[in-house]
């Protein structure tokens, strides 16, 4: 027990408990008595009316576990609108913009509200939301502060779009939270991390990797142009090719922007990093047991900004571009929205702003931290990504 972490409440233990019951059915039903890490972190995150993601407890602002860019306010999702305006405006009335994984809905609210003053309304906005009550979340507020026009042109999907289509599809800390694989090497040999059961508490354990994540990891090794050490252990998305070709479905022409945390690959696999990059939330303290009271906390794991590249490549896009969060936003109305905040009469509200500006952009904050990264198909981005493009780190 990590004595630092407030203690769940005794509701919340009660939910855990029975969200830890079916994570030990799932391992008792296995022919190894184990189950990869990887299934674990999906039930961990998503299991039907249990998961993390998928109950009701409060997950971002100050009562939850963490903040996202759009829940501090409106200027993430207002210069996230200004970059895209460009491509929806190409590709016509037909565009939709895709979102995945709504939040409390502060993205989309804000996002329509500035791509209708940039006469840039896609004819759909969908959200792709695995939460029913995140759902409900979302749908009491945009009822209540979009105008109706803007609030109709919402729908929610259970899946990606099931027919051919144009537009953009967003993420917003999404692929972190992807359940990945955990590797180690053993004695030259490729292991998977996998989590069982031992006198009655989940644990760690290694397992030989199978051909798939075998192959991948001497893959990653090629590419690094050296050898893992003995010991290392770390985290590997070989599935992410088949995701990003999933979630952009049948797109034809648009844009994908993905923004998040992580490396490029040449740091992500660096020597010191030897135990990867895998890390627990709860209460908006950061700890290192991802085994911890599941469903109660969130589970992530740093992107390999690389490997995403090579996946968005792979699924026929062209790469647009790559920099920090803090040039994306500085390329793409910051100064608009600057200007905005100062005309502000209310004194507390344009302090509130400034300072919301700070916690995106400064590098201490979330302006190094987060990277965004944009593909795109018969469109282009144009200007979005003029201000510190880092592509040639990849």
């Amino acid at each position: 027990m990590n004595t630092q972490l407030p203690e769940p409440g005794a509701d919340a233990l009660v939910h855990s408990a029975k969200l830890t019951a079916a994570i030990q059915g799932d391992i008792a039903a296995s022919e190894t008595g184990t189950i990869p890490f990887s299934r674990f972190m999906e039930l961990a995150l998503y299991a039907p009316g249990l998961g993390y993601y998928s109950a009701g407890a409060t997950k971002f602002g100050d009562a939850g576990d963490f903040v996202t860019a759009p829940e501090l306010g409106p200027v993430f999702a207002a210069c996230v609108a200004d970059a895209v305006a460009p491509v929806l405006q190409q590709l016509g009335p037909e565009a939709l913009f895709l979102e995945l994984g709504g939040g409390t809905g502060a993205f989309a609210e804000v996002a329509l509200k500035r791509l209708m003053e940039l006469d840039a309304l896609p004819s759909r906005y969908l959200i792709l939301e695995p939460s029913a009550q995140l759902r409900v979340r979302q749908r009491e507020r945009l009822r209540e502060r979009l105008v109706p026009p803007l609030f109709e042109l919402v729908e929610w999907l259970d899946g990606p779009v099931p027919e051919d289509w144009v537009g953009v599809l967003f993420a917003n800390e999404v692929i972190d939270a992807l359940p990945t694989p955990r590797f180690a090497i053993e004695a030259g040999e490729v292991y998977e991390e996998h989590v069982t059961l031992e006198g009655g508490r989940l644990v760690r354990v290694l397992r030989p990797a199978d051909s798939f994540l075998s192959g991948a990891v001497r893959h990653l090794e090629r590419r690094l142009a050296t050898s893992l050490p003995e010991g290392y252990r770390s985290e590997l998305l070989p599935q992410l090719p088949y995701w990003i070709q999933a979630v952009s479905g049948g797109m034809k022409a648009g844009a994908m922007l993905f923004v998040d945390y992580g490396y490029v690959r040449s740091e992500y696999y660096l020597p010191e990093r030897s135990d990867g990059t895998l890390r627990a939330f709860y209460r908006h303290r950061m700890h290192g047991d991802p085994l911890l009271w599941p469903g109660l906390q969130d589970l992530t794991a740093s992107v390999d900004f690389t490997a995403l590249a090579e996946a968005g490549v792979a699924a026929g896009f062209d790469l647009a571009g790559y920099c920090s969060q803090s040039s994306f936003l500085l390329g793409n109305g910051l100064a608009g929205v600057l200007e905005r905040i100062e005309a502000i009469d209310d004194p507390v509200e344009r302090l509130r702003r400034h300072q919301e500006v700070k916690r995106l952009t400064l590098p201490t904050e979330m302006g190094e931290r987060f990277q965004v990264m944009g593909f795109e198909k018969g469109v282009e981005f144009g200007t979005a990504f003029m201000a510190g493009d880092l592509s040639f780190r990849l």
